[in-house]
């Protein structure tokens, strides 16, 4: 028993060491891959923060336009949401996906992890002001029509951020964790709020869901609930899948058709 007790704890230690070191690794592997999928740095509005990497896609014309932060998932800022940032600029939004972490992405899922367990809400809400500041300074962009929408991690940043911005037209939450259920927080919200879950999360339990849901009834809150019967976490992957249709795709149109109605002139 013992010699078996030794070999698990040294089977252990080594894993732990392997994880730690391919870390640092993985940052390496992903420099620079912010840089290049970003296209604008967004002056800080907060005393000593960083500028905030951004990409930005814009529709033709001189609008002005609605405009959407639309915030990434857990991995970073990645070509996922360029496609999708893209996209919904086809339809007429001006989009700007931050790069919340401040120069780090990953396909790494221990990364993911550490990305989004380390950064504090706090600091994306300095980040996503200054986003939100430049927006309402664009001539392209309608001030008072300005949502927030985000995808699994930037699903809760962006339910959080509405609770700290009271200038937000509407909230997107597709499946964001830790819901907040306490409908006299729910109340400060500004506007109305989109949420896209699916029936086979793991991560989210439909329990919370509900009590989500319930919570912003009470707090008198305007709000859509989607379920997606056998979803899973993360199921709106790609804009290439939006387009194959599917649950994918009908996601996408009830956020479509959310944007339509609530940030409507």
């Amino acid at each position: 028993m013992k010699r078996i007790l030794s070999g698990l704890t040294v089977a252990l230690i080594a894993t732990v060491g392997a994880l730690a070191l391919s870390l640092p690794v993985d940052s390496l592997i992903n420099r620079g891959r912010v840089e290049r999928l970003s296209n604008l740095a967004i002056a800080p509005t907060a005393a000593g923060a960083p500028e905030v990497l951004a990409l930005v896609a814009a529709p033709p014309g001189e609008g002005p336009f609605p405009a959407v932060i639309m915030i990434h998932e857990f991995w970073g800022l990645r070509e996922q949401i360029l496609g999708k940032a893209q996209a919904l600029a086809a339809e007429g939004y001006v989009v700007v996906a931050p790069d919340t972490f401040r120069g780090q992405t990953t396909n790494w899922l221990p990364q993911a992890i550490r990305q989004s367990a380390t950064t504090p809400q706090a600091q994306i809400n300095t980040d996503l002001d200054a986003v939100f500041a430049w927006l309402s300074t664009q001539p392209a962009v309608d001030p008072r029509r300005i949502a927030v929408m985000g995808f699994c991690y930037g699903g809760r940043a962006a339910l959080r951020f509405s609770l700290h911005n009271d200038r937000l037209a509407a909230t997107g939450i597709f499946y964001g964790s830790s819901l907040i259920t306490d409908p006299e927080v729910l109340r400060r919200l500004p506007g109305p709020v989109l949420g896209i879950f699916g029936t086979a999360d793991r991560m989210i339990p439909l329990t919370e869901v509900r009590a989500f849901e319930e919570a912003l009834t009470s707090a008198g809150i305007p709000h859509a609930i989607h379920l997606f019967e056998g979803q899973g976490h993360a199921f709106v992957t790609s804009i290439e899948g939006i387009r194959a249709g599917g649950a994918q795709g009908l996601a996408w149109d009830e956020f479509l058709g959310f944007l339509e109605v609530t940030l409507a002139r």
